[in-house]
């Protein structure tokens, strides 16, 4: 496995997550200090501000052309379309909204961590609430699912729910005790994959809600988000162990440690160079790839 590091901001700022957009550019959220980054690989960053301390987590490009992200602290949603034009809405107070994902319905899909909810906004902003069957699941991350549903991490549910693009919800819930997942993301064999911070697995459910869980060698490496990168393979971050991971859809796991220590290695995306790129806290992004 490969890794180079590219700084994109100081050490106080993020990134946090990251994501390819439409423009075939690298685009991430810098959690500390309220800016939206973007990065065409093998040229300088720019940046975008937000309202500091908004908290902007997680990105994921729309189906209107334009980027989406969650802001945590500021509990709205933001849009920024690829020139940096920003718009935000407001979601009900103390709502703490994290993952975000396109769903199959032209609308965008989030998690509402302290209201317990899935959240969905159409590209007009209008916004829609479903609750979530049980109490305090701090819902984290979403991705669109092969089944044309929602899929999430219910963190402190132990379980993996979906939801479909009408409101039903159901709940998953995990082999595993304190696994407490929070990355999830649509693989390439038909399946959903998720890792369990808690637990130090990645997990596999697919559409009939059976799950399989694997072990990583360092079962206290915090892994914390994941998803499916050009070769096929899942990507995956080891917050706790400093390292990128790669598990095949057959099990096989490998992993490397980032070139410096305490990177702090958060969200990571396919990109548009056929790399791996993963939002390194300390204030880098990481370029992988397997060979």
């Amino acid at each position: 496995m490969d890794i180079t590091t590219l700084a994109v901001a100081d050490d106080q700022s993020g990134p946090y997550a990251i994501t390819t957009g439409p423009d075939r550019a690298l685009w991430y959220t810098l959690v500390h200090s309220g800016r939206i980054g973007r990065l065409v690989p093998g040229t300088e960053p720019e940046t975008f501000a937000l309202d500091p301390g908004c908290g902007p987590t997680v990105i994921a490009t729309g189906p209107d052309g334009a980027l989406w992200f969650t802001e945590y602290q500021a509990h709205r949603i933001g849009r920024i379309t690829t020139a940096g034009d920003v718009a935000e809405f407001d979601l009900e107070a103390g709502a703490a909204p994290f993952g975000i994902a396109a769903g199959p319905d032209g609308a965008l899909w989030f998690t509402e961590t302290a209201a317990n909810r899935i959240g969905r906004i159409t590209t007009a902003g209008d916004v829609t609430g479903f609750d979530l069957p049980v109490a305090n699941a701090f819902p984290s991350a979403i991705t669109a699912g092969p089944d044309g549903a929602l899929w999430f991490t219910m963190n402190a549910a132990n379980a993996i729910g979906r939801i479909t693009t009408d409101g039903a919800i159901a709940v998953h819930p995990l082999p595993t005790e304190a696994a407490a997942p929070v990355g999830i993301g649509a693989g390439p064999d038909g399946a959903v994959w998720f890792v369990e911070i808690g637990a130090g697995q990645i997990g596999r459910i697919d559409t009939e809600g059976t799950v399989v869980e694997y072990p990583l060698p360092d079962r206290a490496s915090r892994p914390h988000a994941i998803a499916t990168g050009p070769d096929g393979a899942l990507w995956f971050t080891e917050w706790g162990g400093n390292r990128i991971g790669r598990i095949t859809v057959a099990g096989d796991i490998a992993a490397a440690a980032l070139p410096e220590p305490g990177s702090e290695p958060h969200g990571l995306a396919a990109g548009p160079d056929g790399a791996v790129w993963a939002a390194l806290e300390t204030g880098s992004l990481a370029r992988c790839t397997a060979a």
